[in-house]
């Protein structure tokens, strides 16, 4: 079983309150948005991270970052990027991507808009975080826990934090 912390849109922000709402996962996943390398530097000092580069990111964080990110985690196959839409909606280069392997999880960022959907045209999770920065049109800060096991993921939890 892996626990996994996934944030998106952090815009150059990151907190004490991060690190203990992810004290407990296995990896952090970022979907984009990370704005100073320095964020993602003290994530990958914290834990191991999985991420991708988003529209806001400079040559120094897309160095660190793939546009897309493909993997493996215990049995569930994943899609990571920053600007991808949603179900029933989404960008038509990443629904290309997303049409060329079977995948079990699409993750993405950018919009701000903290949404978990099953996909039953394509039969695979989508999920975007939200977002954890204070830059943007939202009003609540957001972040998603939850376990994979096996193919499963389960025990999902959305962190709802201080109004911006």
């Amino acid at each position: 079983m892996k626990k996994i912390g996934l944030l998106s849109d952090t815009h150059s922000y990151i907190d004490d309150e991060l690190f203990e709402h992810f004290k407990d996962v296995d990896e952090i996943w970022h979907a984009g948005d990370v704005g100073a390398p320095e964020v993602l530097e003290k994530l990958i000092a914290f834990k191991p991270v999985k991420g991708v580069w988003g529209n806001i990111d400079g040559k120094d964080v897309r160095a660190m970052l793939p546009f897309i990110n493909r993997f493996v985690c215990e049995e569930v196959n994943v899609m990571m990027t920053h600007i991808g839409g949603y179900p029933g909606k989404y960008i038509p280069k990443i629904k290309a991507e997303l049409l060329k392997e079977p995948i079990d999880l699409f993750i993405c960022g950018h919009s701000h808009i903290l949404k978990v959907m099953y996909d039953k045209q394509y039969g695979f999770l989508h999920m975007n975080p939200g977002a954890y920065g204070k830059e943007g049109f939202h009003q609540v800060r957001t972040l998603l826990r939850f376990s994979i096991t096996g193919k499963q993921i389960h025990n999902l939890e959305i962190i709802e934090l201080k109004r911006r």
